[in-house]
This record gives structure tokens, C-alpha cells and sequence, in this order.
């Protein structure tokens, strides 16, 4: 399993409307997209002094499943124009982990 973690960053009046896109358009359409391999998104949300941060964790199979998502440079950060518009700043790269251990309770 791999997770894929991508930070972007809001002023405080433009959070709600991210996250509204977030949830209403853009996680549909990946859902949409039916990669195969893709097994999930989560959205974390912190208010700062000055900003509020947004965290993705995406879950995947394998790089190929992530490659599928985000193209040959899989790194590059997937960030759609009606976004970019929301987000003051966020990473043009995403990290990547395996997954090694999980617990559930």
C-alpha cells in the first residue's frame, strides 16, 4: 500500500469554499475516474494564525496506481485550476510512503 500526502494552504476566508470543492467536485471526479488501484482519500483541516491548512492522504496499491492518477511524474502535485484559485500556496510535490504497518481497532 502506498499513501500519497499533499499539503495546500487557504486564507481563512477561502477555507469553507475549498473544502465545499474538495468534497463536492474534486474527490468525486478522482472517484469518478475509477483508477485502478485507488482505495481511498482523506482531507485533514488546521486553522493557523494566519491560514488554514489542508492535508490529502490518498491510498493506492502501488506507484503504477499512482502513476495512473498523476501521470508519468507522479510526484507532481495534482492541482486543478478552480483550486489553485482557492489555495495561497501548497506543495508542487506530493511525498510518498509505503505503508508498513497498520492497527485497527
Amino acid at each position: 500500500m502506498i499513501s500519497r500526502i499533499w499539503h495546500g494552504w487557504t486564507k481563512p476566508e477561502n477555507a469553507d469554499a475549498y473544502e465545499t470543492l474538495l468534497k463536492s467536485e474534486i474527490f468525486v471526479g478522482i472517484q469518478e475516474r475509477k483508477i485502478n488501484g485507488y482505495r481511498g482519500i482523506q482531507l485533514f483541516r488546521r486553522s493557523l494564525d494566519k491560514e488554514v491548512e489542508f492535508i490529502t492522504i490518498m491510498w493506492f496499491d502501488s506507484i503504477d496506481a499512482v502513476r495512473d492518477f498523476a501521470g508519468e511524474d507522479y510526484e507532481a502535485a495534482v492541482v486543478p485550476p478552480k483550486a489553485r484559485l482557492l489555495l495561497s500556496h501548497f506543495d508542487a510535490r506530493s511525498q510518498h510512503y509505503e505503508v508498513r504497518a497498520e492497527l485497527k481497532s
